[in-house]
């Protein structure tokens, strides 16, 4: 397997990645909006960041 496979297959998240790439985008302005899915990714983006900081949080106070 060469280098550029290996760096690949390591930084590959999979569809959690993915996920993240369609939620933290800009909207297709040609697409037509709908609320609902513009509310659950609002919503989505609220607990990956308050996750995120609990997680930082956690790792602040356990090893300092």
């Amino acid at each position: 397997m060469s280098d550029t496979n290996k760096a690949k297959s390591f930084f590959n998240m999979g569809d959690f990645g993915n996920y993240l790439v369609r939620v933290f985008q800009k909207p297709d302005p040609n697409q037509k909006s709908n609320y609902n899915l513009r509310m659950m990714h609002g919503i989505n983006k609220i607990s990956i960041v308050v996750f995120l900081l609990a997680l930082i949080f956690w790792i602040v106070k356990r090893f300092i």
